[in-house]
């Protein structure tokens, strides 16, 4: 990972940590409860609109990824996995492309922009409903997400003073092996069921 998105990482963690601060020092400050709503309302606007931009970023790279010439290898090798189950493809493209970006929702975005439209059709020639695939794609993001990479795994550590040889085996723990145990349990789950 490099210096400038730990950087970035540290600047937004700041910039929303700023945010929370400025909410509470204006609710305690100021005497006119009305002008604290609209003090807090404003950084609350800010905030969806960081948000947003946030969203808009992830979409765009999901669309510039999508573009290149080797997605389509990718796009094919991801489809092919899972032996015909669309919710074990499903699980390991939002696997591998959160382990990617560093980033659950991420992951989720390019996931279901770039192969969406793919996994319904799957999904409805297997009889799988509509709310597995959704369950099975939220829960999958929790899981390769949190690689060493990941920037709130790198803030984390850095605020604590640790360093990855120190902390980050359980936070692996807690963060990768659990949930894709429990995502493993999930696709189980819907597998035979069709819908949980």
């Amino acid at each position: 990972m490099g210096r400038r998105t730990a950087w970035a990482s540290f600047i937004a963690f700041l910039f929303i940590a700023s945010l929370a601060l400025g909410v509470l020092v204006a609710s305690r400050l100021l005497e006119s409860d009305a002008a604290a709503v609209a003090i807090v309302d404003r950084l609350v606007h800010a905030t969806r609109a960081f948000l947003y931009m946030a969203v808009a970023s992830l979409v765009g790279f999901g669309a510039v990824v999508a573009a290149l010439p080797a997605f389509d290898l990718v796009r094919e090798g991801v489809l092919g996995l899972g032996g015909g189950n669309p919710l074990l493809s499903l699980a390991v493209a939002v696997n591998i492309l959160a382990g990617i970006t560093g980033s659950a929702s991420g992951g989720m975005s390019i996931a279901l922009s770039t192969l969406g439209a793919t996994y319904m059709e799957m999904a409805a020639a297997a009889g799988i409903s509509p709310e597995a695939l959704h369950r099975i794609t939220a829960i999958a993001t929790g899981g390769l997400d949190s690689l060493p990479h990941n920037g709130a795994v790198v803030t984390l550590l850095s605020i604590c003073r640790l360093s990855h040889r120190e902390a980050y085996g359980d936070l692996a723990m807690v963060a990768v092996v659990f949930p894709l145990a429990a995502l493993v349990v999930a696709i189980l789950a819907a597998s035979l069921l069709g819908s949980f």
